[in-house]
């Protein structure tokens, strides 16, 4: 037979979409050409394939071999499609068994040796072949990343020998049936923040109801130690959340590590980042900072210090909780349901209001300075509050206090209360859905307009001040929202001068 057909996959955005790989092989001069839109990795396929068959005693046919990616119109990159090539060239020359090439999928780089190599997005190429009920030949490599979502089966293979033997039906290949461990998580402990019980009370809010957070002080009050116990907190990962977020950092250069699966991602990326890094993007669009923080939390230190056209690329995936990257040809979107926790000082030298006094920055230097965030964006995070400096005497006089566990525990009853009464945290409340479960008393809707009055609120503030007093309620167990939840929310809303 001069012609053999296989299954693979391309990946769009978080899409897989099926890739069918067509070898056929005709007389003439020798030659050897990839069609279907491929990329230079695919197009050095030829290379790689031809080592690997010989070096694994095949016969690379000295024929006309016509390799075609359909469809045609998708972009095909990665090394994944050696394997399928190579197949589809031995079963096209009758080296190889075609009866049953249809019942599987395959995906795989090949040395020079014919070893199977590990590919990028593995866990989003699972996802698109349990929709079409076939096996999966992978990489050993990528064998425990392929295994977690389920519902497929998974054949990992380590050469292309061992692949050819089990389509042949000499020798089967071992199908892997491990099922993916929660390993438990070591996050940094709450235990080790001394004072500043008002900002981990803040701490404790945000992540009860998935709020973002804007932490301002001086150097040395503790923000960036705040930042990173947060996801200590926050509550335990269901199956769906882990499978999401993992299949988005499966996406990434450095793929999935499955002694990751349900440890909340915490991405914490310089100030020097670009716009394109933060939201994703290239030619064949990948995700950024924004999508790899995914249930997690996305830290922001230095917040100033970042470009204003870079931080304002926050203001749609804040809203949505998705983010859309278009190019030219093509456009992929990938989700962004992240926790915003952002740091900065008060003033350009960083000790404004420092009990020390030694700021000497001018008002006008200061007004400058914190005019680097736009209104909009300040707008959208949630809670706004001042982390002040802790003298070393208050640290000494600081006999500890509660653990991560004990935190966590109050956070995750706060949040069932939440996914039972609207299956969603507080912060993801529509209009409609802030009316219906943010039902406030007249003397708390009072507060309210006192607090638009005083303070300029929006109308985005006024709905998230609802939903802080909400999640303030829920953690007290209460199912009304008391006038003292308002007054707590509204605190949390009161650094607005910010914005220059």
């Amino acid at each position: 037979m001069s012609l053999a057909v296989l299954y693979s996959r391309a990946l769009a955005g978080m899409q897989a979409p099926l890739v069918t790989v067509e070898a056929h092989l005709a007389n003439g001069l020798p030659a050897f050409t990839i069609v279907g839109l491929p990329e230079a990795e695919v197009k050095e396929a030829k290379d790689r394939v031809r080592a690997a068959l010989q070096t694994s005693n095949f016969e690379f046919p000295m024929r006309r071999i016509t390799v075609n990616l359909a469809p045609a119109d998708l972009p095909k990159e990665s090394g994944r499609y050696d394997l399928p090539i190579a197949l589809g060239i031995l079963a096209a020359s009758g080296q190889l068994p075609t009866k049953n090439l249809d019942q599987y999928e395959f995906a795989g780089e090949l040395a020079l040796t014919g070893e199977v190599r590990p590919v990028r997005g593995m866990l989003a190429l699972i996802c698109g072949a349990i929709r079409d009920r076939r096996a999966f030949i992978v990489p050993q490599a990528n064998a425990a990343e392929a295994a977690l979502p389920g519902g497929v089966r998974v054949f990992p293979a380590r050469t292309l020998l061992d692949v050819c033997a089990h389509l042949a039906g000499r020798v089967p290949l071992e199908e892997f049936t491990a099922a993916p461990v929660a390993l438990e998580q070591a996050y940094p402990e709450w235990l080790d923040v001394k004072g500043q019980m008002q900002a981990k009370r803040a701490l404790e809010i945000a992540a009860a109801g998935a709020h973002s957070l804007l932490l301002v002080g001086p150097p040395g009050s503790g923000k960036t130690m705040l930042a990173m116990r947060l996801s200590g907190i926050l509550p335990p990962m269901c199956d769906a959340e882990a499978l999401e977020s993992a299949a988005v950092q499966s996406l990434g250069s450095a793929g999935f590590d499955v002694a990751n699966w349900r440890r909340r991602p915490f991405r914490a990326p310089h100030h020097t980042a670009s716009g394109v890094a933060l939201v994703g993007g290239g030619s064949l669009p990948r995700p950024g900072e924004i999508s790899m923080a995914m249930h997690g939390v996305l830290f922001l230190d230095e917040l100033p210090e970042f470009e204003r056209h870079v931080l304002e690329v926050l203001r749609e995936p804040l809203e949505s909780g998705r983010i859309c990257v278009s190019r030219a040809a093509r456009q992929a979107e990938f989700p962004a349901r992240f926790q915003l926790v952002a740091a900065m000082n008060p003033c350009p030298c960083g000790y404004s209001g420092h009990f020390s006094g030694r700021c000497r920055c001018t008002p006008d230097q200061i007004a400058r300075y914190r005019a680097r965030i736009s209104g909009p964006l300040l707008d959208r995070i949630d809670m706004q509050i001042e982390v002040p400096a802790v003298s070393p005497q208050d640290l000494a006089r600081d006999a500890g206090g509660e653990s991560s566990a004990t935190v966590r525990a109050r956070v995750s009853a706060a949040r069932e209360r939440q996914l039972q009464r609207q299956s969603k945290p507080n912060s993801q409340l529509g209009t409609r859905e802030i009316d219906l479960h943010c039902a406030v008393t007249d003397s708390g809707a009072a507060l309210l307009q006192q607090a638009i009055a005083r303070l300029g609120l929006s109308a985005r503030g006024y709905h998230r001040c609802l939903k802080l007093a909400r999640t303030i309620a829920d953690l007290a167990g209460e199912c009304a929202i008391a006038p003292g939840n308002i007054a707590e929310a509204i605190q949390y809303r009161r650094v607005q001068h910010l914005a220059g």
